[in-house]
């Protein structure tokens, strides 16, 4: 299999709402860790006044409306906001407060190809935010994985991080199989008798797409 690079768009399940940019907007309670209801983006506020709800969103490329509309929702940092419009960011972890701005990098290997993506994530006390660009599974199923254990859930939307960054990186495995299975092909055909320039460029991709996909969190940077 020759895993060669490029940056492509994650298809996306439309949302309860028919916002295809809001994938989830699920209230929880931090008291039993169970899901309340699915809601609306303006609903997040008036559910946010029990301090013992906590809302977890998922987004998917959303446009710059819908994140001013999230920042007014849940007061997140102008400078957060502004990194969140565009793709293309490094790895980091930013501290605003009482809240954190994460940025992670995500890879699928589709087709051939390691197509490249990033999820922007903001946390706060009371909530969750998910933003993904490019290539990356829904996190439908890290989110369903922490709805079974609703004991750690009512831990609040610490707990969603960690499952959401844990699917990141489980992830990568896959990835890093097919590596290992190209590079035992790879030697094979350096040893041939026969110079062949295709396998020297396919060598060299193999390694540029390692060591971009050897750690997520290699280049974070906290800030």
């Amino acid at each position: 299999m020759n895993l060669t690079a490029s940056t492509a768009v994650a298809s996306c399940p439309t949302a309860a709402n028919g916002d295809p940019m809001v994938v989830n907007c699920v209230a929880y309670s931090t008291v039993t860790g169970q899901r309340l209801r699915d809601i609306t983006i303006a609903e997040i506020s008036d559910v946010l006044k029990d301090r013992n709800n906590f809302v977890w969103v998922g987004l998917h490329e959303p446009d710059e409306s819908l994140l001013e509309r999230l920042q007014e929702e849940f007061d997140l940092h102008e400078l957060a906001i502004e990194d969140a419009h565009t793709a293309h960011q490094r790895p980091k972890i930013e501290v605003y407060g009482d809240s954190l701005f994460i940025v992670a990098h995500t890879a699928q290997a589709v087709g051939g190809k390691i197509e490249f993506g990033e999820t922007h994530i903001f946390l706060g006390k009371n909530y969750l935010v998910t933003v993904r660009h490019g290539a990356s599974l829904s996190y439908q199923p890290a989110r369903r994985s922490c709805e079974q254990t609703p004991e750690l859930l009512a831990l609040g939307p610490s707990y969603g991080l960690y499952a959401v960054l844990d699917f990141i990186v489980d992830n990568f495995f896959p990835i890093v199989r097919e590596f290992r299975e190209e590079l035992q092909e790879l030697e094979k055909d350096i040893f041939e008798d026969t110079f062949n320039r295709e396998t020297i460029r396919n060598l060299y991709e193999l390694k540029k797409n390692s060591l971009r996909c050897a750690s997520p969190w290699r280049r974070c940077r906290t800030s």
